[in-house]
């Protein structure tokens, strides 16, 4: 094997780029290890080209390989990779995001990227995974405009600023230390961390960005932006170094040559139509569709143009709508549909309202956004088992799903099903929520929203996040706060930007940048970007954390306005939900052999789940007092007995001695009634009293030092015996002496 190998520290860890005749047939490879994570990075360009699209169709795969976590995973009748779990869906989509805008988008070659995790430890393969694309792309033959660089940022909790620190939320990037930020932290360290960065970029710009926060001020996130690219700063220095040595020459990626006809055709006839058509003053790109369509007939019709490709003509026509929608912006300071360029669409929010069937339910609109949102609240039993290279056995308590019909964008096309698209924007919805949930102990439902994306016109993904809180309030889930989200946009021209508040239509299509950011008035829970350019520096990207802090707070007054609070109780048809807690060792005693006492319990109370963790919590999940009656017998179950408790028991069977009572249903509640404990005198036989099948008051005596339950009738009723016929007088020698008390078996 022939190996050429280069490494740098990153965030106190090595990672090494080994370049190898592993995947000789490739065009680009690297194997790239950080730490003890391995990950192979493949890249792949077709000689063909399409004549057939009008896109460059770049396919980014992220394998998991379930021997990368060193266990046979699986179900237990499948122990193969399936299709890709939703974690690698979004892995994926974090590479494609960050290296689709450096590639020429004029190509038509395939080009398909391929990340295969070989090993995996504690540290996060994502960030790895995106350094190794660019390695693999940028030491390769094919045409992309890299390096780029990415890198984990955690804020330790301890150090991260919040108003009882002094600086009341107006903090500046110099206001952290060094030490306040953890670089690619662990899974672990991740758990504990208040903020959670993924950042990719180059050139000290960023292209790339998740985001995840307990409430983050948007000067944490600002200071994590400006730390990430300085981590970016050494990897790409690194990765250039290796370019410089083994990189291939790049193949022509050609000239967009534009024939003179076509570009005649535009002066001629649709460049004084285009400004009308982007700038109607109407929400929406039907304007420029129709022009589109225009410009596609005319081109048809002309004779000089006659064999050219309609993907091609199609694509001229966009990059001209797209300089003019930048040049206006900047230039005119217009916006296609007129509004200010920090102005937000008319909202609605509805809080219910659908029917009384669902557990909650939202509406929110903002402009052409129309979503609605249904909240579905299960027991501990319902919540989804993860099971994947990075996390096995994980219980999923919480569930966000986004869908798009193609209805909502006024299109046909294929129901059934999902895609990457859906699974990211439901996944950043879900992230967005995560944050402001009440916790397990303090409510222990599964809780499942569905967003259904009804109208679109420019970020669904935060639209959900309004119709969601609306659900959840709805269906009196005790959030901490409401959550509402914006997208933010930018457009460029000549050297200077506008800022543009909740972009719809041609702004999300033909715009520079889409910033969603989601949070609550006093701070941020996610943040997602996606842009078309190279990168987009730090300042202007704070900028756009302020513009959405403004409009955040705009929205959520609507919201509040509708549903100040979540509402008392959660929805009658909702299950009853009640927890205890149990004793590890007492686990097995509520679970009876085989399941016989549990499955006993439930059919006999009529639950639908009884659910038991590993430290003894209890989660009873029932209707009509069904939860609560299960509840009293388990208790009962695993009562520990104390004496001067009083019981009526059931009398199980009867020795010479004495009689054995039943006070509880645990195999521990069985207590002796001595003979000498039923009368306040002596009586011959025990028989004379009590027979099996006896219903008796008694009271704990004591427990013994073997912890068995001694019982007395006489203690707590005297006259019992006196009720049975029995006297001093009918037994003037009855009885066992004191002496002739025979001992209780073993």
């Amino acid at each position: 094997m022939q190996t050429k190998s280069f490494s740098t520290e990153i965030g106190g860890k090595t990672m090494t780029a080994e370049f190898t005749d592993l995947a000789e047939q490739a065009h680009g490879s690297v194997l790239l290890r950080y730490g003890n994570t391995a990950v192979l990075a493949t890249a792949v360009m077709s000689m063909k080209t399409r004549d057939d699209i009008d896109y460059f169709p770049l396919t980014v795969d992220y394998e998991e390989r379930y021997y990368a976590a060193g266990q046979i995973l699986g179900s237990r009748f499948i122990k193969r990779e399936g299709r890709p779990s939703e974690a690698a869906i979004l892995s994926g989509r974090v590479v494609d995001r960050t290296i689709r805008p450096l590639f020429p988008q004029h190509i038509r070659n395939e080009v398909q990227v391929i990340i295969t995790v070989l090993a995996l430890d504690q540290e996060d393969p994502d960030q790895v995974a995106v350094n190794a694309a660019s390695l693999a792309l940028a030491t390769s033959n094919i045409p992309w405009q890299g390096p780029v660089a990415a890198v984990r940022i955690g804020l330790s909790a301890e150090k991260s600023l919040s108003p009882a620190s002094g600086h009341n939320g107006n903090a500046s990037e110099s206001d952290f230390s060094a030490s306040a930020f953890i670089i690619n932290p662990t899974y672990a360290e991740r758990e504990k961390s208040t903020l959670d960065i993924l950042a990719c970029g180059k050139d000290s710009t960023i292209n790339m960005i998740e985001v995840g926060a307990s409430e983050a001020s948007e000067e944490e996130i600002a200071a994590g932006f400006a730390r990430a690219v300085e981590e970016h700063d050494k990897i790409l220095a690194w990765q250039k170094q290796i370019v410089a040595q083994i990189g291939k020459e790049k193949r022509d990626a050609g000239n967009l040559e534009i024939p003179a006809a076509l570009s005649a055709l535009y002066d001629n006839e649709f460049k004084a139509k285009i400004n009308g058509a982007v700038f109607c003053g109407i929400a929406g790109k039907d304007a420029i569709h129709a022009l589109q369509d225009e410009w596609k007939a005319r081109v048809e019709a002309t004779e000089e143009l006659k064999d050219i490709n309609h993907g091609f003509s199609k694509r001229f026509f966009e990059d001209k709508v797209d300089e003019e929608i930048h040049r206006g912006a900047v230039e005119e300071n217009k916006r296609a549909d007129g509004r200010a360029f920090d102005q937000i669409r008319p909202l609605y929010a509805k809080a219910g309202g659908i029917s009384s069937i669902l557990h909650g339910s939202g509406i929110f609109y903002r402009g052409g956004t129309h979503v609605f949102t249904a909240l579905t609240l299960g027991g501990p039993g319902d919540s989804q088992l993860v099971d994947t290279m990075e996390e096995q056995d994980k219980k999923q308590r919480f569930m966000h799903h986004y869908n798009f019909p193609p209805y909502s964008a006024g299109e046909t096309g294929r129901m059934g099903g999902i895609n990457r698209r859906a699974v990211g924007h439901g996944a950043l919805a879900q992230k967005a929520l995560e944050a402001i949930l009440p916790p397990a102990d303090q409510f222990p439902y599964t809780i499942r929203l569905v967003s259904e994306c009804l109208a679109s016109n420019g970020s669904t993904s935060m639209g959900s996040v309004c119709a969601s809180i609306l659900a959840l309030m709805d269906g009196g889930v005790p959030v901490k706060a409401p959550v509402a989200g914006i997208a933010m946009g930018l457009m460029t021209h000549n050297g200077e930007h506008r800022m543009l508040t909740d972009i719809q239509g041609p702004e999300d299509e033909f715009g520079g940048m889409d910033f969603k950011v989601a949070g609550t008035r006093a701070g941020v829970t996610a943040i997602q970007l996606d842009i078309k350019l190279d990168g987009i520096a730090v300042p202007i990207l704070v900028e756009a954390l302020a513009g959405a802090k403004k409009a955040r707070a705009q929205i959520l007054d609507v919201i509040e306005k509708e549903i100040a609070a979540p509402r008392a109780n959660i929805n009658p048809r909702a299950p009853e939900i009640l927890t205890l807690k149990v004793k590890p060792d007492q686990i097995g005693l509520v679970i009876g052999g085989g399941g016989k006492t549990i499955n006993g319990i439930k059919e006999m109370a009529d639950v639908d789940d009884i659910t038991i963790e590993d430290d003894g919590s209890v989660f009873i999940t029932g209707s009509g007092g069904s939860a609560q009656k299960a509840k009293e017998m388990i208790e009962a179950i695993v009562k520990e007995y104390k004496a001067g408790e009083i019981y009526e028991g059931e009398v199980t069977r009867l020795m010479d001695f004495g009689a054995f009572v039943r006070v509880g249903p645990g195999k521990d509640a069985e207590g002796l009634v001595h003979v000498s404990e039923v009368a306040p005198f002596r009586i011959a036989k025990i028989s004379d009293a009590v027979a099996v099948g006896d219903k008796v008051r008694v009271m704990i005596k004591e427990i013994d030092e073997k912890g068995r339950i001694n019982l007395s009738i006489k203690s707590v009723d005297p006259e019992f015996a006196s009720r049975k016929g029995l006297t001093p007088s009918t037994n003037p020698n009855g009885g066992f002496t004191r002496r002739e008390k025979p001992d209780r078996p073993q």
